[in-house]
């Protein structure tokens, strides 16, 4: 692709509607900023690669070789030489409670470095709208030291005005949209309003009053910052504490429970069926927190049903999430991937908890969970951390996926283990940005883009998924600004 090439498209998907970081005006001769002499990993389904970067105004305006983007290079332009080192999209961590975290961490529920002081802390972590920005811009400043350019803040609302956190407020989408306003920012932020409880049953009028709500409201001023597309849904809660609805009998009888208010398990599930009909046909974004494989498939039902109303949106258009769906079938991953519903999974959920799921679920049900797999190859997985339910390394969390995927029966040869690490970088870049239904504007390094860029200290494919945890984040570009700069970059251009 020529650099010239790469300005034609740049215009076009500016006069095409995508939000833009800068009004458009006559294209841009010289870059503010060129990355060359590595590895530009595009992430396209192709496995595209290039040598160099150019951005000007926040957005990609050429990729190619060296030579071909020789004629970027101005006299105020940066010139990072990356001697070897690799270019990826920006990381899109698409679930991240991300007032929770910068308010607990580093205190995780699993892997924490201290469990002690992680089991001590309660109460209120985030009570004032103070202490909320704080911790939102704390999380802003960790995430961008890993390559985070986007995240999902996955259930905010009035729901959670009485929480006991603090972190699940309604007044943090009000503070998201004043640190948007400022600039302030360090990730673009999709959020989903909770109009229910977190981790709690939900009340069937309650959630309907907030999706009519939610539906009516107006978008956001910059959604390419800030968007609330949608709404987050408790299905039911986790195996691990025997409340995620299985066809397979717990150690101890039960079959779970699903997160609703009703007097019978019938009751409880037309009534979820209900929110999730009412939230597609008002037009929302659905992210449902389900695990248990009955859950995952009163889902699929209910979203098939809303979208084979006359006049219906598409489900495919809707972008809807199920969320961790730990014990979905095959069969049910398939039928995502006919539907267009995405399936929204942390792999360290399965390193850590494996062996607790075998005691209490039966060793065939554990075996089966975590269907990483099935889900890469039906193009449905989407990986992110949960964070702080686990750590944000997302590195930490390819490489988990590929242990499962390969315990699982995945083929560990080498040509097999290179394609896999393809797709699941795609996975935490370019397969994010189409769950946020913004595909067409980021998460690959293609001309036209935002300029969300990360570069790492080697190329993921000379150390496989295994060794990626060990190599270093060296510069992370936002919108075309550097928010991050390691040390081996503080001196360079």
């Amino acid at each position: 692709m020529s650099s010239s090439e790469a300005t034609m498209r740049s215009d076009a998907l500016v006069r095409d509607g995508a939000p833009a970081s800068t009004p458009a005006s006559a294209p841009p001769s010289t870059a503010d900023l060129v990355l060359r002499g590595g590895a530009v990993l595009v992430m396209d389904p192709a496995g595209s690669r290039a040598e160099a970067v150019a951005v000007a105004r926040g957005r990609i305006v050429a990729v190619g070789t060296d030579a071909e983007l020789a004629s970027w290079v101005g006299d105020e332009t940066r010139v990072v030489e990356l001697d070897g080192r690799a270019v990826l999209p920006g990381i899109n961590d698409s679930h991240v409670h991300g007032a929770w975290l910068g308010a607990r961490w580093p205190h995780t529920f699993f892997d924490a470095p201290d469990p002690d002081a992680a089991a001590a802390v309660s109460g209120v972590l985030a009570g004032t709208r103070a202490q909320r920005r704080a911790a939102i811009l704390r999380t802003g400043r960790l995430l961008a030291e890993y390559g985070i350019t986007s995240y999902t803040e996955p259930g905010i609302g009035p729901g959670e005005d009485d929480g006991e956190t603090g972190c699940f407020h309604s007044e943090i989408i009000d503070v998201y949209r004043e640190l948007a306003a400022e600039g302030a920012l360090l990730q673009r932020v999709t959020l989903l309003a909770l109009y229910g409880v977190l981790d709690g049953p939900s009340d069937v009028e309650t959630v309907l009053r907030g999706v009519a709500e939610r539906a009516a409201a107006a978008a956001e001023a910059d959604p390419a910052w800030f968007n609330v597309p949608g709404v987050k849904l408790f299905g039911d809660l986790i195996p691990l504490s025997r409340q995620a609805w299985t066809a397979r009998a717990y150690d101890d009888g039960s079959h779970g429970d699903l997160l609703v208010r009703g007097d019978t398990i019938e009751q409880k599930a037309e009534r979820l069926a209900e929110m999730i009909r009412a939230a597609h046909l008002a037009g929302l974004q659905i992210g449902l927190h389900a695990t248990g494989d009955r859950t995952v498939e009163l889902a699929l039902d209910a979203i098939a049903e809303a979208a084979a109303v006359p006049g219906a949106p598409a489900a495919r258009d809707a972008g809807h999430v199920i969320i961790h769906g730990d014990l979905a079938t095959g069969a049910q991953v398939r039928r995502m991937a006919e539907l267009g519903v995405w399936l929204n999974a942390q792999s360290g959920i399965a390193a850590a908890t494996g062996g607790w799921l075998g005691r209490m679920l039966g060793e065939s049900a554990a075996a089966e969970a975590w269907a990483y797999g099935a889900a890469l190859d039906a193009g449905v997985l989407v990986l992110s951390s949960d964070s702080p339910v686990l750590g944000f390394d997302w590195r930490r969390g390819i490489a988990d996926a590929e242990a499962r995927i390969v315990a699982m029966g995945g083929s560990a040869s080498v040509a097999a283990a290179r394609d896999r690490l393809h797709r699941l970088l795609r996975a935490y870049t370019a397969v994010p940005a189409e769950q946020d239904r913004a595909g067409s504007w980021k998460g690959t390094v293609e001309a036209g883009k935002v300029a969300d860029l990360v570069v790492l200290g080697r190329d993921p494919f000379d150390v496989g998924a295994a060794g990626l945890p060990e190599v270093p984040i060296e510069l992370t570009v936002l919108d075309g600004r550097v928010v991050f700069e390691g040390e081996g970059f503080r001196s360079a251009g």
